[in-house]
């Protein structure tokens, strides 16, 4: 009786463990073969007050969508799909401030919008116009300046994120 317990026990790990991974997909989960079409990211325009965004915000899409691998990444020219985008708000705000000085702030989130439209190049279909955030957190210390430029590649890679997730998971 006591072989028979084992040999169910065992049965059941294996038919657990053989189901477990069923709804893991290897590669792309939208359906496309990973790099039969091509996407360019076109400049940025920015509506923001924060002059120095577009370069990293641009650069880390680029390189979030090279990384993935579900589009070839074009530089120019014919590409399948075409990736527009503006920055229209930029926000900071104070969520810690200093102990004896409850104006002044020790600690920053900040966020920035763009507004993403993705067109498909042949047809002249827009797949996907919408608002998409990203954001980071700051603490200046001294040189206020200098930390919020190294704030800004990470508030653009958390954007990069969110539109390569919409681009490359999304149902359109």
């Amino acid at each position: 009786m006591e072989i028979h317990g084992h040999r169910l026990l065992l049965a059941c790990v294996i038919g657990l463990g053989l189901t477990g991974c069923a709804g893991y997909r290897l590669g792309p989960t939208s359906g496309i073969v990973a790099g039969t079409k091509s996407i360019q990211v076109n400049p940025f325009r920015n509506e923001t007050s924060e002059p120095r965004l577009i370069e990293p915000v641009v650069s880390a899409l680029r390189k979030q969508l090279q990384q993935d691998g579900t589009y070839r990444l074009a530089s120019r020219g014919a590409a399948d799909i075409l990736v527009n985008g503006v920055l229209t708000r930029y926000e900071r705000e104070g969520v810690s401030f200093q102990p004896q000085d409850i104006l002044t702030a020790r600690d920053f989130n900040i966020r920035v919008a763009a507004r993403i439209s993705v067109i498909e190049r042949v047809t002249g279909k827009t797949i996907l116009d919408r608002e998409v955030t990203g954001r980071s957190s700051l603490r200046p210390g001294a040189d206020f300046a200098s930390a919020e430029r190294q704030a800004a590649a990470l508030l653009a890679d958390d954007l990069a994120r969110n539109v390569t997730s919409l681009l490359v998971d999304g149902t359109w």
